[in-house]
């Protein structure tokens, strides 16, 4: 058996690192024994309407905790908001790679607040409100971060499906968190073949016994000669955020800390798929100070999670994690092998990623 090697971090990663031995053993022995300490210490990484009365209440035995009770904040503000008054206002926040090599785009934090509160003044002319729940079933491009801030911004819950799953899939989703509205594309590109995902909508919500009443389509693929379109209920998300009415300012909501964020379903693969829901406050710090501390992130540094958002490691670290603290974002809308089995490479090259 091949003796086991310890390979150490050099000693200029570890001068530039965010914690060091000392430092780490330090913090993690308060968050051990002052837990409410350490949590309400971190908590001042984000930025609060209203500051909260209690750190944490638990009752672990029942499997309950609040955290941040009687705090007021909004995720898409932390996200987007503070930073607009620093050099980060002109940094790229999300820069998004095709499907296609060929096809690119950037937001910087000040583009990308701009789209936020327009789809969010949107999502609002179309009638959805706090604690209401959208659905987005959106392939890996922009328009899908875009629409799960903008929920955040007004205090909607977003439930988001990855793209590849099917028309059943959708209907158990659909039918156990009841969306008012869900916004979908006319069809995603993976690995160079589209995928017909405003098909899956339409197919889904013929079966569901649940009634939407509004789609809201990205075009993406063009192939719209095939799709079917029920007037009243079907709009482009081009025309809507075109609307001569629609503002590029939206006011954040305040949201209670433990007001739900987002609900998610497991895969369903080991049984029928539960849907998991997070609050906002609790969530948002954990992934904003694992984010910083986990991936060591540097203010120069171009950061790469190449998950899906669809599940949880995308919510947390291709958006909430890398937003909240003013990361550069890498959005990959493909998969590893297409074109060529290199493309993860190419891409690392291509954006320079070092983390």
């Amino acid at each position: 058996m091949a003796k086991e090697k310890i390979y150490k971090p050099t000693l200029e990663f570890q001068k530039k690192s965010n914690l060091n031995s000392a430092s780490y053993k330090k913090l993690y022995k308060e968050s051990v024994t002052s837990p409410e300490k350490f949590w309400g210490k971190q908590a001042e990484r984000l930025t609060w309407f209203k500051k909260w009365n209690k750190v944490l209440s638990h009752d672990f035995a029942r499997g309950r905790a609040k955290w941040f009770e009687g705090g007021k904040i909004n995720v898409s503000y932390n996200c987007l908001d503070r930073h607009l008054d620093s050099d980060l206002k002109n940094k790229a926040a999300i820069i998004w790679e095709g499907d296609n090599p060929e096809e690119s785009k950037t937001y910087t934090y000040q583009m990308l607040h701009r789209e936020v509160c327009r789809f969010a003044n949107v999502l609002k002319k179309q009638g959805v409100k706090k604690g209401d729940v959208v659905m987005i079933y959106l392939p890996m491009i922009p328009e899908l971060a875009i629409s799960a801030l903008a929920c955040t911004r007004i205090g909607a819950i977003h439930s988001i499906v990855f793209g590849g799953f099917s028309p059943e899939a959708l209907i158990g989703r659909i039918e156990d968190c009841k969306p008012i509205l869900i916004i979908t594309s006319d069809g995603g590109f993976r690995g160079g073949k589209v995928i017909e995902m405003k098909k899956n909508v339409d197919e889904a919500l013929a079966k569901s016994t649940s009634k939407i009443s509004t789609v809201i389509v990205v075009r993406r693929t063009g192939i719209e000669s095939n799709l079917e379109w029920v007037e009243g209920r079907d709009h482009w998300f081009h025309f809507l955020m075109k609307d001569h009415e629609i503002s590029s300012e939206c006011e954040p909501y305040k949201s209670d800390a433990e007001d739900p964020l987002f609900i998610l379903y497991t895969s369903g693969s080991t049984g029928k798929p539960k849907g998991v829901m997070h609050t906002t406050a609790g969530y948002l710090l954990g992934v904003n100070l694992s984010f910083h501390y986990v991936f060591d992130h540097k203010p120069e540094d171009t950061f790469m999670c190449t998950a899906d958002v669809g599940w949880v490691t995308g919510h947390s670290y291709v958006l909430y994690g890398p937003l909240s603290n003013g990361a550069t974002s890498i959005m990959f809308e493909g998969v590893p092998t297409y074109p060529d089995p290199g493309r993860f490479w190419d891409i690392i090259d291509k954006y320079k990623v070092n983390v």
